[in-house]
């Protein structure tokens, strides 16, 4: 048996409409500079949910990674997931980033299209710009993150302010009917709850796209 006496709940909540995503821009820690107005509203509307619900339970940790769009998802988020006066503050992780552009961080997507021509999906194994990740290397970063985070909370609800390559990352290393790393090709909505319920070394979807407006038109 597992060493977790009760399942690790994991809720991954994707970011709002981000300005990058609005403008057409490659948002990597240069590119990306937070959320939208309609953002803000998005991930609001979501933390008045959970507030008025209480349907996530006791949160242990609310978690981000350093890239602004979900920073700024999960300070809007932190109030609504306190109890009991107990403060939650926002542990920012580096690994549970979006993929790595590279070079391509902070161009506009026509840009990288200009310079390295347009990016295929269904090539998972090598990089579409110097220095970025390969879906495959990206895929097994982001969710073995995830992984990790529910190893420090065995038995506990956690929620992560990420993204939806991690997200997706998550279906592919999670679900058993997943095609072997390859991409799903799904587009979570902004705002909205992907929630992972593990035990016994075991992971179980509980829900996916939850709540939410409006999709992201690519990474």
């Amino acid at each position: 048996m597992s060493a977790e006496s009760e399942a690790t709940r994991v809720v991954l909540v994707r970011h709002g409409e981000s300005k990058c995503n609005a403008d057409g821009v490659v948002g990597g820690q240069r590119g990306c500079t937070g959320l939208t107005p309609d953002g803000v509203d998005q991930v609001a509307a979501l933390a008045d949910r959970l507030a008025a619900t209480g349907e996530l339970g006791e949160v242990a940790a609310l978690y981000a990674s350093t890239l602004p769009r979900a920073i700024e998802t999960a300070e809007i988020l932190r109030p609504a997931l306190e109890r009991g006066g107990a403060a939650l503050p926002v542990i920012v992780e580096h690994t549970l980033r979006e993929m790595e552009p590279g070079e391509a961080d902070g161009l506009t997507w026509r840009e990288v299209d200009e310079r390295w021509g347009p990016i295929d999906p269904e090539v998972v194994d090598r990089p579409w710009a110097p220095g970025c990740e390969a879906w495959l290397d990206f895929a097994a970063r982001a969710a073995g993150a995830v992984e990790r985070v529910a190893d420090a909370h065995p038995g506990r609800l956690v929620v992560i302010a990420c993204h939806g390559g991690v997200i997706e990352a998550s279906l592919v290393r999670f679900l058993p009917s997943a095609p072997g790393g390859g991409r799903l090709g799904l587009r979570p909505k902004y705002a909205s709850m992907t929630e992972w319920e593990r035990e016994d070394g075991r992971w179980v979807l509980l829900r996916y796209n939850d709540g939410g407006e409006g999709l992201g038109p690519r990474l």
